[in-house]
């Protein structure tokens, strides 16, 4: 398996280790699963992201070219400005989520999921115009620090003042670039930095008083309560952006057409006693019809409650409409719910 520029530390932390997209990576740490998740909530939580990608795209048509790849708009975004989108197929699927960032009139920093980067690169490839170059950006580690109190331990721990940095914003710091955005639904950052940085970013972090480790279990409970897409999972090359419920990424001048959706990706909390789990089936309420699938399921330690997310039949897709999940041979009691689960903290 691959390892990461910080995989020694994660072993000197007696991390659980496991497989995640090719890549050996941490599960959890010492405090488990439960306690990581509660202290993102309440204080600062590191994680390691660097087995996903970093790209990034130059030249003049390269706000263009990426127009042309995902339904987003970017010719006139401003510099330093994050914004989430999809890259699409002929077909209109999600080939994968990203984010995207412009640094200058050229140049466009994007970073890719992990299981995705060998395709998401030979796509683009294969589209790139002679304007626009690609440059992976594979000497570089991805290290995020989410919680209520990130924005002291960025200051603190590596004399980084973020107080005037806004949300889906971005600063360059030195070698280092500082994103204000993370996957936890928290105030928080991801830092790139050159792999050989990484441990003693990682190091610095660590010493304040108010940081834990973080595995990659926590990380997907979290995005969860906050109804955010796993790729591979809740968006895949099947789904168009509206099935997604993601027809916000699209662009108010000339968007991409798509079909009327027949389902539609909704948020679901079970009333009932149990915890689904992906690919437990959703039915009415009644139990006799089958309506869709469930794509991610958990046990949220923030509500004390089961939620997940999947598709349902477009008509059973409003916020309040009862179902039922089906956990082995039972019928759980359910409700489509609003999305994210619990209000994000994320900086204003």
């Amino acid at each position: 398996m691959k390892k990461t520029p910080l995989h020694a530390k994660h072993l000197a932390l007696n991390a659980k280790m496991g497989e995640f997209a090719g890549y050996d990576m941490p599960l959890y740490y010492a405090d488990g699963v439960l306690k990581e998740h509660e202290w993102v909530r309440a204080s600062a939580g590191i994680f390691d992201v660097s087995h996903m990608g970093q790209i990034m795209l130059s030249g003049k048509g390269a706000a263009t070219f990426l127009e042309g790849l995902t339904p987003s708009a970017f010719k006139n975004a401003k510099p330093f400005v994050a914004k989430y989108t999809v890259l699409l197929n002929p077909q209109g699927g999600i080939i994968d989520d990203l984010i995207v960032t412009r640094l200058n009139e050229e140049t466009f920093f994007v970073v890719i999921n992990a299981g995705c980067k060998e395709k998401d690169i030979a796509w683009i490839t294969s589209k790139l115009p002679d304007d626009v170059n690609l440059r992976i950006m594979a000497d570089r580690a991805l290290v995020a620090v989410q919680g209520p109190e990130a924005g002291r331990v960025m200051r603190e721990a590596l004399d980084i003042d973020t107080s005037n940095l806004g949300y889906m914003r971005l600063l360059e710091h030195g070698e280092c670039t500082v994103s204000r955005l993370g996957y936890t639904g928290e105030d928080g950052f991801e830092l790139s930095v050159p792999e050989h940085h990484a441990e003693i970013l990682w190091d610095r972090l660590l010493a304040h008083e108010a940081v834990k480790p973080v595995g990659l279990a926590a990380r997907d409970s979290l995005r969860l309560e906050m109804g955010y897409c796993l790729y591979g999972h809740d968006i895949d090359d099947t789904t168009t952006p509206l099935e997604a419920d993601l027809a916000w990424v699209m662009r108010k001048e000339n968007p991409p057409v798509f079909p009327a959706p027949q389902r539609k990706r909704v948020g679901i909390k079970l009333t009932g006693k149990g915890i689904a789990r992906e690919g437990a089936e959703i039915f009415d309420r009644a139990g006799t019809k089958k309506i869709g699938t469930l794509t991610s399921g958990t046990f949220s330690p923030t509500l004390k409650q089961a939620v997940g997310q999947g598709y349902v039949e477009t008509p059973f897709s409003a916020i309040g409409t009862e179902i039922a999940v089906k956990v082995r041979d039972n019928m759980i009691e359910a409700i489509v719910e609003k999305m994210p689960f619990v209000t994000p903290k994320t900086k204003k």
